[in-house]
């Protein structure tokens, strides 16, 4: 598995030679199974104090490969992680254009933000990574080379195994997703639900990208929804929700491969939730919306077009804090802020300077003439997915959070201004040195518009 990329020339040859792109769509899907072999620390909540035991699903690195008429390719990674950084982003998508001769707009890694999968080094650092000793912390680096020779590995597979395809489009829709910040898990969700009182913004719709061989059988389906993945709090190895819907419709499509990617749902959470039964239950919701649309609803085919656009804007922080105000912070009794102090501190010392933006990551796709696929970094409240629909196609236009690089919240204006968890607090536990200026969410859409203006699609 891990010797891929020192293969004989000639079979490196085959892996980047392009499929016939007179042929309509083509299409190469493939997986690779990423669950740590052993215990290790896990990620997602801060109270856990021992590593991992055992495990109640496998986790999974899927690779979804597309291919137009006129030879453009996008490349879609999903992953059973909580996150991934821009470091390790940047080293699986400059090892992917260099084999595969893409640039960096055609390739998108989406987590599912499961919160019972493994620690990495440079996601939520100041949570795991950075207060574990240093046998954990030896375990964490060696899993995460691992991973990435897995994810470029599934890519190869997925490039390999191209074949002439038919891709479709559709929309359900999953109700599960609730407001966490209008609707504490501590209140009676079950009643309010009942009543239809729950408050706050929610997206409940299901995008669904299916792609058939030439003989109509399922190969692969992508899907999404916006709701975070913690139903789980145990010590096992879990896909949560999005996992049990994975493996639920590739039991129904046997040899299909089912792809999830988690929509703006920051402020989102399956309530009620905490135990492996309500987990399953969400994922065969999940599921069976999904194949509503691939079985009862007419799906809309797509012309077999692609455009991509990648960057990286400058997204200003506000108030920076002062070398004085870490230090002190570096002597809490919160562990996770003398954490987040002490690797400014060391960043300081290194004389590296504090920097006032943050190098955000904004992508989007444009597949046939129907579906725009805006990819965001960070943990997105749904307050991006909504005025993004309003603005753009409704439910054409496919929102997806925690894409490529996932440093931190990113709050909406409202969401900032209003404070809590979401809009300031989490901070501490990605390790920016402050919270975000209140241009966040202008600087984003405007960015994603720009692109989608470019691209034709507006």
């Amino acid at each position: 598995m891990l010797k891929r990329y020192i293969l004989a020339p000639v079979l490196m040859l085959l892996l980047i030679t392009p499929a016939r792109a007179d042929e309509g769509w083509q299409a190469g899907v493939a997986k690779q199974n990423i669950t740590p072999d052993g215990a290790m620390w896990m990620a997602g909540y801060g109270s856990r104090d021992r590593p991992s035991e055992g495990k109640l699903t496998d986790l999974w690195a899927k690779a979804l490969v597309l291919q137009d008429t006129s030879g453009n390719q996008v490349v879609l990674i999903t992953l059973d992680l909580v996150g991934i950084d821009r470091e390790l982003a940047m080293a699986i998508t400059d090892q992917i254009q260099s084999v595969h001769q893409l640039d960096r707009s055609q390739i998108a890694i989406c987590c599912s933000h499961t919160h019972t999968g493994p620690a990495l080094k440079k996601n939520l650092a100041p949570l795991h990574y950075l207060i574990v000793d240093s046998d954990q912390q030896k375990k964490i680096e060696a899993y995460e080379e691992r991973l990435r020779h897995q994810i470029l590995a599934a890519v190869d597979d997925a490039f390999a195994h191209r074949q002439p395809a038919e891709v479709s489009w559709g929309s359900g829709t999953a109700t599960f997703a609730t407001n966490r910040r209008e609707n504490r898990p501590e209140g009676n969700v079950p009643q309010w639900r009942r009543e239809g009182t729950l408050k706050g913004p929610v997206d409940h719709d299901v995008p669904v990208l299916a792609v058939r061989d030439r003989q109509g059988k399922l190969i692969s389906v992508v899907f999404g929804y916006a709701c975070h993945a913690t139903v789980l709090g145990v010590y096992s190895w879990s896909g949560d929700y999005p996992g049990f819907a994975c493996a639920a419709l590739e039991a129904s499509h046997p040899d299909s491969i089912a792809l999830f990617w988690a929509g703006c749902g920051a402020d989102q959470n399956p309530l009620p939730r905490r135990t492996v039964e309500l987990a399953k239950h969400y994922g065969r919701r999940l599921a069976t919306a999904v194949e509503t649309v691939l079985m009862t609803i007419q799906m809309q085919p797509l012309a077999p077009k692609l455009k991509s656009s990648f960057r990286e804007i400058d997204l200003p922080l506000g108030t920076l804090p002062s070398r004085e105000q870490i230090e002190a912070n570096s002597r809490s009794k919160n562990k996770w802020e003398a954490a987040r102090a002490t690797m400014l501190l060391e960043k300081l010392d290194r004389g590296e300077s504090l920097a006032q933006t943050y190098p955000y990551a904004v992508g989007s796709w444009t597949l046939g003439d129907d579906i725009d696929m805006v990819f965001l970094g960070g943990e997105v409240v749904v307050d991006y997915a909504l005025r993004l629909k309003s603005e753009l196609r409704g439910q054409q236009s496919w929102i997806a959070g925690y894409a490529n690089d996932v440093m931190a919240y990113i709050p909406s204006r409202r969401v900032l201004q209003e404070g809590g968890y979401e809009g300031g607090s989490s901070m501490v536990y990605y390790g920016l040195p402050a919270h975000w200026s209140p241009e966040v969410e202008r600087h984003i859409v405007d960015e994603v518009h720009r692109q989608l203006a470019d691209s034709g699609s507006e």
